[in-house]
């Protein structure tokens, strides 16, 4: 892949405080794959060079409100995100209980996030973009590059991967810039994440070979 500012973009999954932050609900399952891959260090790099090299930042955040709350049935993961209440906030038409909370953004984080040029698309609720507007978002853009990364590797962004692929985009996946969850009887989801990779994504690189292309 060749990365030009005019049709490439980064896009970032689920910078959010519960999958990130040591105080988030996931650490448990995440925090050594992220402390591993150096992910938060990494998604830093990502972002500062890709805005220093003007490329359009899109962020695909992971919302659940009140309302999802009524839903009747669904997977291992997605039920414990339910019943922790993952990536919750309290008001769907506004920031009441957002600001430090689980599903605000990871602090290191937010310069790049809340200026002017990055593209904040709607919340996907299970896995990838096919509930939120991010597919649009680019194609308004006509971006037709992607540059993956964010979280969960095996979840939101393995789904992201697929579903880009299948709209027609270019997606390189940044390794390093994930992590996954490490559970005692389903296994480890980074080892899983970078398999499926492989065999998918047009190009699977690290954060400094990224940064290297951007330039």
């Amino acid at each position: 892949m060749q990365f030009n500012p005019a049709d490439t973009a980064l896009v970032v999954i689920d910078p959010q405080n519960d999958v990130l932050s040591e105080k988030g609900l996931s650490w448990a399952l995440v925090g050594d794959s992220i402390q591993e891959n150096n992910t938060v260090e990494n998604l830093a790099a990502l972002f500062a060079e890709s805005k220093k090299q003007n490329y359009q930042t899109f962020i695909s955040p992971h919302y659940l409100y009140p309302h999802d709350q009524g839903w009747k049935y669904g997977g291992i993961v997605e039920e414990l995100m339910l019943k922790s209440r993952e990536f919750f906030r309290p008001d769907p038409l506004g920031r009441e209980g957002l600001l430090g909370s689980g599903a605000d953004w990871l602090d290191r984080f937010r310069p790049y996030i809340e200026d002017e040029s990055t593209v904040v698309v709607s919340p996907h609720k299970m896995w990838g973009p096919q509930t939120n507007d991010l597919v649009l978002q680019l194609r308004k853009r006509r971006i037709n590059r992607v540059i993956l990364a964010g979280m969960l590797a095996n979840l939101c962004v393995e789904s992201h991967l697929r579903e880009l692929l299948e709209q027609g985009f270019e997606v390189a996946v940044v390794k390093d810039a994930t992590a996954a969850p490490r559970h005692p009887t389903i296994g480890d989801g980074y080892k899983a994440a970078l398999i499926n990779y492989g065999f998918l994504a047009n190009a699977v690189l690290s954060t400094s070979d990224t940064i290297t292309q951007l330039g």
